[in-house]
């Protein structure tokens, strides 16, 4: 069970990964967000019966750094010490005894090895572990959104092929490519679904222009960081209609640009409202974080 809070709201998901089978959400559904963290969570807690589930939650983008560096040629049981220290001038928090998580890269022949090193204060993962311990709640894992993301979009990926994910939320939007399964590459873009759908039509079509010419100088700078991966196609999840956004997208980048729908890859019987990509967009986070397949 992922329990995410998104400003004034908590997505909770469940999903479940029985072997040879498609993904299945068992549940998902977002509650406001009322008194305090520990007053929702204590509420959900006994509400929804949280106390049975092993749970993950996700930290929020202002909440923990995350930087791309050359692995360290060090035994694997070092790493976190040797880039805590590169860690130390990019981050405006102390670095001893922040948390540390390493994911790989991976490489292919001779190239250097790169890590994505996510360093967040000890302070933060104290008091979320503390939150849950008080709710009797069994939190399994801390994760970060970029990493839910990359749950859902290798959903997606088509065989020795890349993909393009591109999530468009009311806050920055978010860019993964993805292949094998692995998160080669993230990056935020000051872009959000609601100022589209809210812009007039000639800010719309500016905005759309420079997002295009964003994603564009993306995939040309991973193309030539990344030639041995061939991306296939973007896709688009939006909290907003976006059929005009992967049409205009589509007119202005070299790849194929398709929305995004949960139900190619995952099933969601009895939760009619997923037949929705806008709904799916809005609890795509939860639904990631629950696909975590080492909890």
């Amino acid at each position: 069970m992922s329990i995410v809070r998104l400003g004034d709201r908590v997505d909770l998901a469940h999903v479940m990964r029985p072997a040879g089978k498609r993904p299945a959400i068992r549940l998902c559904e977002s509650f406001r967000v009322e008194g305090s963290p520990r007053e929702t969570l204590l509420r959900l807690a006994q509400g929804k019966g949280l106390k049975r589930y092993r749970c993950a939650s996700l930290l929020g983008e202002s909440w923990y750094r995350m930087a791309q560096l050359e692995a360290p040629a060090v035994p694997a049981e070092e790493r976190v010490q040797a880039l805590r220290w590169r860690l130390k001038d990019m981050v405006d928090f102390p670095v001893e005894g922040a948390a540390i998580a390493v994911a790989d890269i991976p490489a292919e022949g001779s190239r250097q090895a790169n890590v994505f090193a996510i360093v967040a204060p000890r302070e933060v993962i104290a008091e979320r572990m503390a939150l849950f311990h008080e709710a009797r709640m069994q939190l399994e894992a801390i994760d970060i959104p970029e990493m839910a993301v990359r749950n859902v979009a290798s959903l997606f990926e088509e065989p020795n092929r890349g993909l393009a994910f591109l999530v468009l939320n009311s806050g920055e939007s978010l860019l993964t490519i993805t292949y094998g399964g692995e998160l080669y590459l993230s990056r935020r873009i000051e872009v959000s679904s609601q100022a589209l759908a809210e812009a007039d039509d000639e800010r719309r079509q500016q905005m759309l222009e420079r997002l295009a010419l964003e994603l564009q100088r993306t995939l040309d700078n991973f193309d030539r960081q990344y030639g041995f991966i061939s991306v296939s196609r973007l896709l688009v999840a939006s909290e907003y209609e976006c059929a005009a956004t992967v049409v205009a997208l589509a007119q202005n980048l070299y790849l194929p640009v398709q929305a995004a729908d949960l139900a190619q890859v995952v099933d969601f019987d009895g939760i009619p409202e997923l037949r929705s990509t806008e709904r799916q967009a809005q609890c795509l986070l939860a639904i990631g974080a629950a696909l975590r397949s080492d909890v």
